[in-house]
This record gives structure tokens, sequence and C-alpha cells, in this order.
């Protein structure tokens, strides 16, 4: 059994706990054998430059507030050692003072330049705004155990933070039930990962009440699980025209679409911390190098609640759309080749009309359009 040093994040126990495989029914806030708290001289805590946790730096004067763990187990320490190599930390040998004095332990440290520091790192702060997101990704990061290596998980952790990103905001959102029931007491009786990079596939064993309440039915499914996505119709109601974007899509091409190129709204995944609001007009920028105004929202939905845990926030925007505004857009490190059209109002019901615009955010965003495009245009 071994000792470690845990300072910034990890000193977070439900972190740690989650990490470290223990019973995640144990309560995390309560009594842990072998834990006291301790301070590590000569570093100081910064924030990774464009990340959520900290990095330690040498500093002589400096001390670090944390926790020493002691009694941790060989398979512990294969979990904590796959967590933290992913991102670039090692094990150093360190000394911490403790109430009852000093203490030779381990700790992780950055190994190499992969991190910048920046501004001062305060607990506090990470517990208010980052900490639920971070350990709901740690709770997807740490099923690849076994499965991939370490580094690969990290590779893929930004698809795994806005997965659990995703499920935040699920459980933030207060479900409404007029005509529906009360939601069921699902039961999970196995659940497996087979796949996971930027998508991931998730299957379920599940027991499902029936509706008549006689019994519960056993299922198994498979799901596609993704992060949430926005997308927006920018519309100049002066002109009364749209900007559709066309790009190659592989959903299509893998059904066996002879023209995968597909006209869509700009659209895009939701960011980890980042409001659909806020992805609309970054996705705007990215995909069409465009400026929008007014947002208005059109739905929020599940385009295909059967198989794909997919949802998504759509928007009409008002926008200044000159002929000028139509180009070539992307990212090129996303892979992205999209070219933009601007088109009349009649002429993208004359596109839905005859299927070549078949997108569903597309066809649902028109609808809301032509209901409300009087309204818009008499401003």
């Amino acid at each position: 059994m071994s000792s470690y040093f845990f300072y910034g994040t990890l000193r977070h126990l439900p972190l740690l706990n989650l990490v470290l495989g223990e019973d995640p029914t144990r309560d995390p806030d309560g009594p842990r054998a072998g834990l006291v708290h301790a301070q590590l001289a000569g570093f100081r805590l910064a924030w990774a430059k464009g990340q959520s946790f900290p990095v330690a730096v040498a500093e002589p004067d400096a001390v670090t507030e944390g926790v020493l763990v002691s009694g941790l187990t060989a398979p512990q320490l294969a979990r904590l050692d796959y967590f933290m190599t992913g991102f670039g930390f090692a094990p150093e040998r360190v000394e911490v003072e403790t109430d009852e004095g000093a203490a030779a332990t381990l700790t992780y440290l950055p190994r190499d330049a992969r991190w910048h520091p920046g501004a001062a790192y305060h607990h506090d702060s990470w517990l208010d705004r980052h900490a639920k997101l971070e350990i709901a990704a740690a709770a997807e990061a740490m099923r690849h155990y076994g499965q991939v290596d370490a580094a690969q998980m990290a590779g893929r952790f930004h698809a795994i933070r806005t997965r659990a990103q995703a499920r935040l905001n699920a459980q933030a959102q207060a479900p409404v039930a007029t005509l529906r029931g009360d939601a069921p007491d699902v039961t999970v009786l196995d659940d497996r990962l087979p796949y996971a990079d930027f998508f991931a596939v998730e299957e379920y064993r599940l027991s499902v009440p029936r509706h008549d309440g006689g019994g519960e039915i056993e299922m198994d499914r498979a799901v596609f699980v993704s992060g949430d996505a926005a997308t927006v119709l920018p519309y100049d109601p002066v002109r009364d025209c749209v900007l559709l974007v066309e790009q190659f899509r592989a959903g299509p091409f893998a059904r066996g679409d002879r023209n995968p190129m597909v006209l869509e709204p700009v659209a895009g995944r939701v960011d980890p911390g980042e409001t659909p609001e806020d992805c609309a007009r970054r996705e705007a920028l990215e995909e069409a190098g465009l400026e929008l105004g007014t947002l208005h929202e059109v739905a929020r939905y599940y385009p295909s609640p059967g198989a794909k845990s997919e949802y998504l926030y759509s928007y009409v925007a008002l926008a200044d759309l000159p002929e000028s505004a139509m180009g070539v857009h992307g990212l090129l490190g996303e892979t992205e080749d999209i070219r933009t059209h601007v088109i009349s109002f009649a002429r993208l019901m004359d596109l839905i009309g005859s299927g070549e615009a078949s997108t569903a955010p597309l066809l649902i965003t028109a609808a809301w359009l032509a209901r409300e495009r009087g309204r818009l245009r008499a401003g």
C-alpha cells in the first residue's frame, strides 16, 4: 500500500473516490480512513491555461494545501495512474507537512510542457464552476480504463466533457408532463461502452415498467450518444432571405444517398460550459463568417429519440444577408469545407417542397419561420 498527496481537483473526495473506483454509494463527504490535511511547501497552484484544472508551479516561498491519503491499494493506484498519466502528470517523491509532522509521500506533477500556468488557482472557484462537469466527465473517462490506453482516453476528453455537459443539461431541465405519464423507475441491469471517440455507443439491458402496471419489460437497447447541439437559420427580414450552409455529411453517405451534400442551417456542438445561444453565434462566425443579431428560439427537441441521445436547440437569427455573404468557410482543423447560400424565403420553401432540403432542423425551423415571418418583417 502507498500514500499520495492530492492537491487541486483531486483533493475533492467525490472526484477522487470515482477515479479510485470506490463504491459510489459511500458518502464522499464522510470520514475516510487514512486521510489527513497536509501542505506541500515550495509549490503554488495556477490554472492550466485554457483548462479547468491546476498545475503545480515551483516557487520557493509558496505552500499548496491538500490531503494526504494512505493505504491505497495496487488496483486503486493503477486507476489513479491511468487517469493522471494520460494528461501528462507523473508521480514524484515529495515531503509534506501534517499535524503529526513531516511525511514522505508521492504526488503527481506535470512531466512535460503541455500545460502552461495561468492565473492563480482558487479551489472554491473550481467547486462552483467546474466540479459537477469534471466529475461527470471523469465517470465516463474511467469507463475507458482497461479498454484503451491513457493517451487515447485523454485525447478523447473534450468529446467526453461535451457528452458530460449534455447529461448535466438534461438533469437540470424540469420535466413537463401534462399528457405523458410520470418518469418511470427504470432499472439498468447491465451497460457497456463498446465504442467511444467523437461520439459514443452505449449498450443497455433495461427493465422498464409497463403502462398498465402489469410488471416490467426487459429490453436491450443501443444508443448513439453525443453532446447537445445548436442550429441557427440566419434570416434577413428586409431582403426576406435566409442563409443555408452546404457540406458533405457522413450520415447520408453511409445510408447510400447518391448525393451526400446536404443543405442545413448553421449548426455545431455546444461546448462544455457554453450556452446554446453562444454556440449558435460562434458557429455562425466559423461556418459563415457572420455576426448574428437577435436570436429567436424555435424549439428544443430530440431529433431521433429511439436511438440517439442528441438534443437540439434551434434558432432563427436576424442578420444582414447581402449576396456577398455567400462564400466558402469552415475550420480546416475540424475538417470543415462549407459553402454558404443566400436565397429567398420562397426559394427555401421550394427546396423543402422538392425534397432537396431534407434535414429535420431545417424543416422544423422553416415551419417556425413561415409562421413568424410576417411579425419579424414588421419589426
